[in-house]
């Protein structure tokens, strides 16, 4: 910089605080005029200029305007339909009595077959009894399997209640998550172990080691039981093949497979009857509102989304998101909290990081990365980075995930429905465009109205996709009736 510039800065600096002394001793002047001025530059609070952001009078009048609204529909519902909650329904929709056997409780105890025979394949493998190959195969089969028998049962059996059939979906499709992790990760382990022992052939041949165990072998011998020493006590593979090992991953509280799990030192008395007090209690919630709230709504929809009447189906659709809504929050909250706390507690699981803070998203990528912590975790490290190291580029990888996902919500709502639709398929398919919508409204309106994106899609789209679905069951097994019923 030149002594020219130098100086020419020195003026601005000086101009800039000669014009700011400039204006305190105007406003000292001002304050001391007679007409005893009380008015200064000043921009409106809704101004974005302004600089006010504290609108927590908004959000409370937002919360008791929702909250009597919620009240008022309520107390409609009370006065049209009656007390309709009655918890002993449940039972029967659970147990079928026509049924000579309870086929949900015989599923629910086959699982021991495919979780056995994964441990057995695995054993096999790590004594290298059979080829590497022959073992993925079975390994393939295996998971195959977890997700067939469901299916084909359900779809040939009769005795099935939805709520049986739904608890199926869901216990065997997070035993494949989980038998997936498993074989995975001892994979990783059983590869690390054969290129030790490629290491270990290579050193055995030099001749400087020769020497070494020649002339010092007891020196050898404690290099040998320290390295094991330094390990920490930490299981190693294979030793964690065995049974017990594989079901306290099976009832562990993650997808995620490791061989030495974080662990706390003791179970919280209070804290566990804190969680299974609202594990209960939010179940019997959920039910109430699903019994008083949604299903009424759901059979008012049908008649007008089958005559395609779309302004009475958009009123029933906006309708049944509240208490939709509502039922969701409180699941999210009774599985995600409350019970994988419990079992997390009861296991001495240490690590509880099972959601983050999801309701801030700003983009819907950001939602389905924070909600489901677990969930995420899997795909992150058994499908996206496998393929990213596979040399798929990053897109591939993301498009295979929402797949994946894709199909184990149509799994877990078509199958126990026995309506095979694709509207769940398409309704996750259906966040890859919406999520590029998203981070538009967030680059172009901000953070805050991308929030507003997000909201927007889980308040609107859950209600929309149960009408379909029941629609599409009411037509398929019902369709004698729902030609009646829209007559009426």
């Amino acid at each position: 910089m030149t002594e020219g510039e130098v100086q020419g800065v020195r003026k601005r600096a000086l101009s800039a605080t000669k014009a700011e002394e400039i204006h305190a001793v105007e406003l000292k002047v001002r304050k001391r005029q007679p007409d005893k001025p009380c008015h200064r530059p000043r921009d409106s609070l809704f101004s974005w200029n302004s600089g006010f952001d504290n609108f927590t009078g908004f959000v409370n009048w937002a919360f008791l305007l929702l909250s009597i609204g919620g009240l008022r529909l309520l107390l409609e519902n009370f006065i049209k339909y009656g007390i309709r909650v009655d918890p002993i329904q449940w039972v029967y929709m659970l147990i079928n009595e026509e049924s000579s056997e309870c086929p949900t409780l015989i599923l629910l105890l086959y699982h021991v077959v495919p979780v056995v025979l994964c441990l057995i394949i695995e054993k096999a493998l790590s004594v290298e009894i059979v080829p590497a190959s022959i073992g993925m195969l079975a390994h393939i089969v295996n998971l195959v399997s977890v997700i067939l028998v469901p299916m084909v049962l359900i779809h040939v059996k009769d005795g099935f209640s939805l709520i049986g059939a739904s608890t199926i979906t869901s216990v065997y499709s997070v035993l494949f998550l989980k038998i997936w992790s498993y074989i995975q990760v001892n994979m990783w382990c059983r590869t690390a172990r054969q290129q030790n022992k490629g290491h270990l052939r290579r050193q055995s041949v030099s001749i400087s080691n020769l020497q070494r165990a020649a002339v010092n072998p007891k020196k050898q011998d404690r290099e040998k039981s320290s390295s094991e020493d330094n390990n920490g006590g930490l299981v190693q593979y294979p030793d964690n093949l065995n049974l017990k090992d594989l079901y306290y991953f099976m009832l562990a509280p993650t997808l995620c497979y490791e061989l030495n799990f974080a662990k706390t030192e003791r179970i919280r008395k209070r804290f566990l009857l804190r969680r299974t007090f609202e594990v209960l209690a939010g179940t019997q919630i959920i039910l109430a509102v699903i019994q008083q709230w949604m299903i009424p709504s759901i059979k008012n929809s049908l008649v007008p989304f089958s005559n395609m009447d779309y302004t009475v189906a958009t009123e029933r659709l906006l309708k049944l998101a509240i208490p939709n809504h509502l039922a969701w929050l409180i699941m999210f909250y009774i599985l995600f909290h409350s019970w994988l706390n419990l079992l997390g507690e009861l296991l001495h699981f240490a690590d509880r990081n099972f959601y983050a803070d999801w309701w801030n998203s700003d983009n819907i990528d950001v939602f389905w990365r924070t909600w489901n912590l677990p969930v995420h975790r899997w795909a992150l490290r058994h499908l996206y980075l496998p393929m990213v190291d596979m040399g798929y580029g990053k897109s591939s990888a993301s498009i295979l995930v929402f797949f994946f996902s894709a199909f184990f919500h149509e799994y877990m709502v078509s199958v126990p429905l026995r309506t095979y639709k694709i509207w769940a398929f398409m309704g996750m398919m259906g966040q890859i465009p919406l999520s590029f919508m998203s981070r538009f409204v967030e680059k172009r309106y901000g953070p805050r109205f991308g929030n507003i994106v997000v909201w927007a899609s889980i308040i609107i789209g859950q209600p929309l996709c149960i009408m379909m679905y029941y629609h599409d069951y009411m037509v398929i097994h019902h369709g004698s009736t729902i030609a009646e019923y829209s007559q009426v």
